[in-house]
């Protein structure tokens, strides 16, 4: 029998952990397998899989707590398997349960090859980010969430970057958001998500906390949102390592594709 050479892939979230060291992540939302696909014929080099978009295209309705971790997964590992060799960073939601459904959780999202997936502290019935009236759970629920996810990974032996974001914000103030991602750091996370930063200088403040920790701040870019726009350039002058897009793809295809709808609806044509 001929002796096969090879050599195995690189395990995708440690391919990523190697990105994040060098340089500021780009990663374009995506949330089916045609907009992975653009996305990677466009040259990105991560995806990010959104929740907004997992639920609006397999569901067919918004963002508000009703995807499960089976439709997440799903989504997740179809996407993961187009492209083996390009991370993929997967929203988690809130875990979806107590920390052993936690653990569960983030068992499946390795087994499915992600690469990061991110666990937020609202309540299990969630809203879109950008929404406002969010309910949070206390800070040692979220912090527990978080462990568990390490936990998990640590058990299997097998790498996942963790994510944790929080919503804590609006509600909260800058200080106590901080404090919640500080814990969430101890507790075993490896990138921190401000959800809804509402000024450059919230952004300065909060890149300049993480930098002192040595761990990287994501920036989530959502035109129409909240928080300030920034180009890919002024958010890594700024000091974030990750930029990603969740609603990019999404409004794309809602201005083309509903025009193109309405030409055939009211003109019976389609050029």
């Amino acid at each position: 029998m001929p002796e096969l050479n090879f050599t195995p892939p690189e395990p995708p979230a440690s391919k990523l952990r190697a990105m994040l060291a060098k340089e500021m992540v780009v990663c374009p939302g995506v949330y089916d397998g045609f907009t992975a696909r653009l996305a990677l014929k466009a040259g990105f080099k991560v995806l990010y899989m959104t929740g907004a978009g997992t639920t609006m295209s397999r569901l067919g309705i918004a963002d508000l707590g009703v995807a499960t971790m089976n439709d997440m997964r799903d989504n997740a590992a179809m996407i993961a398997g187009i492209d083996p060799t390009v991370p993929v960073i997967a929203d988690a939601d809130t875990g979806y349960g107590g920390p052993v459904m936690v653990g569960r959780t983030t068992a499946a999202y390795i087994n499915a090859g992600v690469a990061a997936l991110h666990l937020e502290d609202q309540v299990q019935t969630k809203r879109c980010g950008h929404l406002s009236n969010k309910e949070l759970v206390d800070p040692a629920t979220f912090t527990s969430r978080i462990r568990a996810a390490a936990a998990t990974r640590t058990q299997l032996q097998r790498d996942i970057v963790i994510i944790a974001r929080t919503d804590s914000l609006a509600s909260h103030g800058l200080p106590e958001a901080l404090s919640r991602l500080k814990s969430a750091i101890a507790a075993g996370a490896d990138v921190a998500f401000l959800e809804g930063v509402r000024s450059v200088a919230e952004e300065k403040e909060f890149c300049m906390e993480m930098r002192e920790l040595g761990v990287p701040a994501l920036y989530n870019c959502v035109p129409g949102g909240v928080s300030p726009v920034l180009s890919v350039s002024e958010a890594r002058e700024v000091g974030y390592g990750v930029f990603i897009t969740p609603t990019l793809a999404l409004g794309a295809v809602y201005e083309a594709v509903g025009e193109a709808y309405r030409g055939l609806m009211e003109e019976g044509d389609v050029k």
